[in-house]
């Protein structure tokens, strides 16, 4: 027994130590090689094990091999996985990775993304993977709601109804881009995310650069700019299915289908995918269907060039009238409860709801003159068409916000009975529909060219210089949707055919164009210095032109049907400059100024093509910037401090006066000041575990009251003179407080938890400036703060010769109740505030196939 004892116990120390000498330690730095800086988060892993670390802040790793002979993986989302064979101890240096898309570095440079410690701008970066793993049933701007400044809801709950606020400024004045092209609507700013509901399934990167930012064209973003780039073509073959399930009925399915590079140079990549569901707030039903196309030819070591397409095309129910906190708590479906939908012959009938279908293809032409010159041109083109219902005629829709009966709802609370409406209807016969449905309609066609030369002029000096030209036309009308039983609707919106008898698809009430040029130039100079230094300098100078014509309120032969165009002219001028201290340590500052085109229809008062404000002012905003950032072995830290100003804010005044006429006003001297301080952090506590967090606190506020403002009526005669006092009340609409903390633990490679928590507090009811008149007048209602818990997971493992992956989500996993958003009402009280509640505990799983 004693020698069998000896034995094992020999034995035992001879494996150990075998092991102790089969392992090896592998050492390497992973590197960006279009960016040349380091690449963190990189996963190095021992082929056939679990075994494995991720590369830290500045690209290092070491890793721990189980044999001495192995093979290591290197792998990171966006780039090629590298096999690598090792033998003993061994010091890889430098890996460069190499990105898994073919023309996605060119397409980074049109989209202006910036360099983290390099560029002098405040900046967050959410990769795909983050993104595939946290979506799910979110809204697509819902992805940066954890960035600083940044406040993202649902608004009123329908299918790619978010919203987003970013510094207080909403997407009027936040500029965004979909691979450098801008996408806010050329009338009024603003974006509507709903034309975009299928790009999560198709983003690389977004990017948040708040402040001034650092896009190469005259865009003028006030809160910042949001880059989303999008997938180019895979370089390698290959493609995956995707399918989820969720809440309230939803489900998804996708396919994506990659050629890879092939020897001729041609590359395409194919991706499509059906969303549909019930959606939780009631009568928001939605289907819509995503689609993407990237078609790449290498011509030679000069020429690339690179054509995509994608849209998404959607139809869902809305939620768009909000109501009292006090008609949500009477409601037997609470925060679920929506006004706006009923039912006709058994089927959910929609008295709000949005359709849309605005397809972008681009024709990229990336141009390497020599080793220091490139041109990279995008020409574009975008044909949007749909709109958002509503209802005309004889308004029978409401009800007592008390008791919640209505002589057209369903029980109290309850959902609009169009069956009673169309039996009126039919009743009606010979007089046509008293009520019926609508759209208003705004279909655009938008074409564009961007163009961007680089030079580096020597070592450390680089000239980018570029045009972007813009034309824009959207087509604005009404029509008929549903007659509700009815033979015809009699309108008598269009002085060209007055009491027209009208049928479903027929225009009505308006009918008008707008259209909008745009021609931009910029110029930015780039100094960089023994990798220590960065400054650069930026000049941009733009024309917007307006024109309008109207079909309806002007008789065809009334040379005021067609205005002339009216031209205003914005500028800007900014610079920057970043400093590295040593490896850990960088500050940076920015500072511009910039005057921006008053918008549509501050030109164009009333609708109306007689009352033009041609010398409608420019917006004039400055801001300032200064920021410190943190690299460690451990930590990554940045914070920020920024002052914005917002002079002579588009603010316009009118009405229609008793007899008939129109009065209008221009308001000058609407003026905010935004400022605050931004602080953001990753800690990679232990190889598996990093921790998250921001804290934002912002000071948005009304800058003075603005006194004797004349109101003009159509001959420019005053008929009244009123005042605005806001001095020192806070812009409405976001959080100005926000906070927020992550978990993301791996528990290998392939698995890991996601656990966030985000707080928001001092937000302020939405109201209009030109609502405070009367001295002494109360700040905006503040809404109630909340915090919401999200979960997320994710596990991939081998299915057969596949690699598939498992995805859960849960988002406010406590389902806390809460105001996400809010209208000021009367006396700016809890009791007369119109809100719209937030989302409950929701859920969704997800497979995805990879082969």
């Amino acid at each position: 027994m004693r020698n069998i004892t000896r034995f094992l116990f020999f034995a035992l120390v001879m494996v150990s130590f075998n092991t102790a000498f089969a392992q090896s330690t592998v050492t390497g730095t992973t590197m960006d090689p279009e960016l040349g800086t380091p690449l963190p988060g990189v996963n190095i892993v021992e082929k056939g094990t679990t075994n494995g670390v991720s590369s830290d802040f500045d690209g290092n790793f070491t890793l721990t091999t189980t044999t001495s002979d192995a093979v290591i993986l290197v792998s990171y989302v966006g780039f090629l996985t590298q096999e690598i064979s090792i033998s003993g101890d061994t010091d890889l240096g430098e890996v460069s990775m190499q990105p898994s898309q073919f023309g996605l570095q060119e397409v980074q440079i049109i989209a202006s993304v910036a360099v983290d410690r390099k560029t002098p701008v405040a900046v967050s970066t959410v990769k795909s993977a983050d993104i595939e793993l946290k979506l799910g049933t979110q809204e697509f701007p819902e992805i940066l709601k954890s960035t600083p400044g940044v406040y993202a809801t649902k608004a009123g709950g329908g299918y790619g109804d978010g919203r987003i606020n970013l510094r207080g400024f909403n997407s009027e004045n936040v500029a965004v881009m979909i691979n450098g092209i801008p996408v806010n609507d050329m009338e009024n700013g603003r974006v509507y995310w709903s034309n975009w509901a299928g790009l999560g399934d198709v983003t690389s990167q977004m990017q948040v650069q708040r402040g001034l930012g650092a896009a190469k064209i005259a865009v003028p973003s006030i809160g910042g700019t949001i880059n989303i780039v999008t997938n180019t073509t895979d370089v390698e073959a290959g493609g995956n299915v995707i399918t989820s399930v969720g809440n309230d009925g939803y489900f998804k399915y996708g396919l994506t289908y990659s050629t890879g590079l092939m020897e001729n140079g041609f590359a395409a990549t194919v991706s499509a995918a059906k969303t549909e569901g019930d959606g939780y707030v009631d009568g928001t039903e939605f289907s819509g269907v995503s689609y993407f196309v990237n078609i790449s030819k290498e011509i030679n070591d000069a020429h690339k060039l690179s054509f995509s397409a994608f849209g998404a095309k959607q139809r869902h129910g809305q939620r768009q009238n909000r109501q009292l906190i006090e008609t949500f708590r009477k409601a037997e479906r609470g925060r679920k409860f929506n006004a706006d939908w009923g039912y006709k012959n058994g089927q959910v009938t929609f008295q709000e709801d949005n359709f849309y279908n605005k397809p972008q293809m681009s024709l990229n032409h990336y141009w390497n003159l020599n080793d220091n010159t490139s041109i990279n041109t995008s020409v574009y083109a975008s044909f949007g068409s749909g709109g958002g219902g509503g209802t005309a005629g004889e308004y029978k829709f409401g009800f007592d916000s008390s008791t919640g009966q209505g002589d057209y709802r369903i029980g109290a609370f309850g959902p609009i009975d169009f069956d009673k409406i169309v039996d009126e209807n039919i009743a009606a016969g010979a007089n046509g529909a008293e009520t019926y449905l609508r759209a208003s309609r705004n279909d655009h066609n938008w074409y564009g060219v961007l163009s961007t030369l680089k030079t580096n002029i020597n070592d450390d000096l680089v000239l980018l210089a570029g045009l972007d030209w813009r034309y824009y036309k959207g087509i604005h009308f009404s029509e008929v949707t549903d007659l509700l039983g009815a033979e015809f609707a009699i309108d008598n919106g269009d002085v060209n055919n007055p009491n027209a008898a009208l049928q479903v698809g027929d225009k009505r009430d308006y009918y008008n164009d707008g259209l909008v040029g745009w021609l931009g130039a910029f110029a930015q100079l780039e100094y960089d210095v023994n990798e220590k230094f960065n400054t650069f300098i930026s000049l941009a100078a733009s024309n917007t032109s307006y024109k309008r014509v109207d079909y309806f309120n002007y008789l065809d032969s009334d040379p005021l049907q067609e205005t002339d165009r009216y031209n205003f002219f914005g500028f800007s001028a900014k610079g920057g400059a970043n400093y590295r201290i040593d490896a850990n340590h960088n500050i940076f500052a920015n500072l511009g100024y910039f005057e921006k085109a008053p918008g549509f229809d501050s030109v164009f008062l009333n609708f109306s093509n007689d009352n033009i404000n041609e010398d409608a002012p420019n917006q004039k905003i400055s801001s300032f910037e200064l920021g410190y950032g943190f690299r460690g072995d451990k930590l990554s830290a940045n914070v920020n401090l920024y002052s914005t100003r917002w002079d002579d804010r588009t603010e316009t005044v009118s009405f229609q006066q008793p007899d008939g006429t129109n009065a209008a006003a221009n308001i000058l001297g609407v003026n905010a000041i935004h400022q605050g301080v931004e602080l953001d952090f990753i800690y990679r506590a232990t190889e598996k575990l990093d921790i998250t967090g921001m804290a934002s606190f912002g000071d948005w506020r009304w800058d003075s009251d603005v006194t004797d403002v004349d109101i003009l009526d159509e001959d420019q005669n005053v008929v009244e003179t009123v005042d605005l006092f806001i001095k020192d009340l806070h812009v409405g609409d976001a959080a100005q407080t926000t906070f927020a903390l992550g978990i993301n633990y791996k528990f290998s490679p392939k698995t890991r938890l996601i656990i966030d928590y985000n707080y928001y507090d001092n937000i302020y009811a939405d109201f209009d400036p030109s609502d405070r008149g009367t001295q002494g007048a109360p700040d905006a209602w503040k809404m109630p703060d909340y915090g919401l818990f999200d979960v997320a997971m994710t596990h991939g493992f081998e299915f057969g010769p596949f690699d598939a992956t498992l995805t859960a989500r849960m988002n406010n996993v406590f389902d806390t109740e809460y105001i996400s958003d809010a209208q000021d009402g009367s006396g700016s009280t809890t009791d007369t505030a119109l809100v719209y509640f937030g989302y409950g505990r929701t859920f969704s799983i997800g497979a995805k196939l990879n082969f």
